[in-house]
């Protein structure tokens, strides 16, 4: 009979705890973390009933918040900032962003639109575009284009089939194109 080294069981342990629906065993689990310390703090406040140490508790909390933000510690973003980095990152695959996610269930984005700032060849013949919002697109399929895209073309980006995009100029022109920055 063959004995296993250390390394063959783990595989096959982490093979079984999948197999058998033990997440937790078989991939690490990133989960976004729970609400902020300094918002905590403050939250707690409320649970204080009299109504001069609560006023004090939230005085200190918000001080602290306000210093925390202030020093980078912590940030604070509303509802159409959060939209806003989810568009400006659109294309690019950034598992973090759910922290975004909070609260009503965030649009998905099938498409951005924008305005080509630049555009060029690069060594290998294949485009790259940057939009007006710093957003920089390369050409990766082998679409050839009968007009080369100008500054200030209109453009929008499409999610198409597996993971890929399209990035649509005028007159339908279209080649699949992967976001770069």
């Amino acid at each position: 009979m063959r004995s296993f080294g250390p390394r063959t069981k783990l595989a096959c342990a982490i093979l079984l705890a999948g197999a058998l629906g033990l997440p937790s065993l078989a991939a690490p689990q990133v989960k976004p973390e729970g609400r902020a310390s300094e918002l905590q703090r403050l939250i707690d406040c409320r649970k204080i009933a009299d109504n001069t140490a609560r006023l004090a508790c939230f005085d200190a909390a918000a001080a602290a918040m306000d210093q925390a933000e202030a020093k980078g510690d912590i940030v604070v973003v509303n509802r159409e900032q959060a939209r806003k980095v989810r568009r400006q990152a659109f294309g690019f695959t950034l598992p973090s962003l759910s922290l975004f996610d909070r609260g009503e269930k965030p649009e998905e984005l099938d498409n951005v639109a924008g305005v080509v700032a630049a555009a060029r060849q690069n060594g290998a013949g294949k485009w790259v575009i940057r939009l007006e919002d710093g957003a920089i697109w390369t050409q990766v399929d082998s679409n050839e284009l009968p007009t080369d895209p100008k500054v200030g073309d209109a453009v929008t980006i499409h999610k198409a089939a597996l993971g890929s995009y399209m990035l649509i100029l005028p007159h339908h022109h279209s080649f699949r194109a992967h976001r770069e920055q």
